[in-house]
């Protein structure tokens, strides 16, 4: 897994670099003191990871994350630790590291980018495998949520539904609910457009869940859910009727 760190402060640099120095399979490529040079550098090299300072002079991480068109994984370091809820609406943000970094935080987020990583390297089909070249691409089986700064797994296969609640959105599993600070519109994208649907605009359902259906409602184990007027006709062609 290769690497970057972008820090206007070389102490901060010089710990990284010597954190980085201690994991075998990471590949520390550059260091730059400012957004602006890695800026120039990521525009002729493909990197895994960065490491992003928020607080710099003139360009923020922030400012810096916006201006990437396909960002690689990035683990956010500051000593501000009032930013994480903002950090975390950044999709390319799997981690957040208080300065200054310890070893065992450091391990951590380690792990969870390589977790990443992995999941969004695109399997290779064997040579003349015309079989596996469809299944190259991501499924979307796994869903990753954000909850007191821990990445947590879900396999969307076994999420019954979606609830919108003001400025958060409720998922409703076989197994727990998750309360997450996001939007239906944001987890919709993120998620296979079978079997989900979006029924009404506080609901997203999975179809294979559903118990029955009568008049306007829907029943998902003992979750009565509404369905809008105007989505009503595509759910009936969604269905598989006898």
């Amino acid at each position: 897994m290769t690497c970057i760190i972008i820090d206007d402060e070389e102490t901060s640099r010089l710990i990284l670099n010597q954190l980085c120095s201690e994991v075998p399979d990471l590949d520390m490529i550059e260091e730059f003191p400012n957004a602006m040079s890695a800026i120039k550098f990521l525009n002729k090299n493909d990197i895994d990871l960065i490491f992003l300072d928020i607080h710099m002079p003139d360009f923020s991480g922030f400012d810096f994350i916006q201006t990437l068109k396909t960002p690689p994984r990035i683990i956010l370091t500051t000593s501000d630790q009032s930013l994480a809820l903002t950090a975390f609406e950044y999709d390319s943000v799997i981690d957040y590291l208080v300065k200054p970094v310890e070893r065992p935080r450091f391990e951590k987020a380690i792990l969870k980018a390589k977790s990443f990583v992995a999941s969004t390297q695109p399997a290779v089909a064997p040579k003349g495998d015309s079989k596996n070249e469809s299944t190259a691409e991501s499924s979307n089986e796994t869903l990753y949520i954000n909850i007191d700064r821990t990445l947590i797994k879900i396999e969307t296969d076994s999420i019954n539904l979606i609830k919108a609640e003001g400025d958060y959105i409720m998922i409703k599993t076989r197994e727990k609910d998750y309360k997450v600070h996001s939007t239906l519109k944001k987890i919709i994208e993120k998620l296979p457009s079978d079997p989900f649907f979006h029924v009404h605009r506080s609901y997203i359902i999975n179809l294979s869940r559903i118990v029955d259906i009568e008049d306007n409602t829907i029943l998902i184990e003992k979750n009565v859910i509404p369905i809008s007027r105007s989505k009503r006709p595509e759910l009936m062609r969604r269905l598989n009727l006898l």
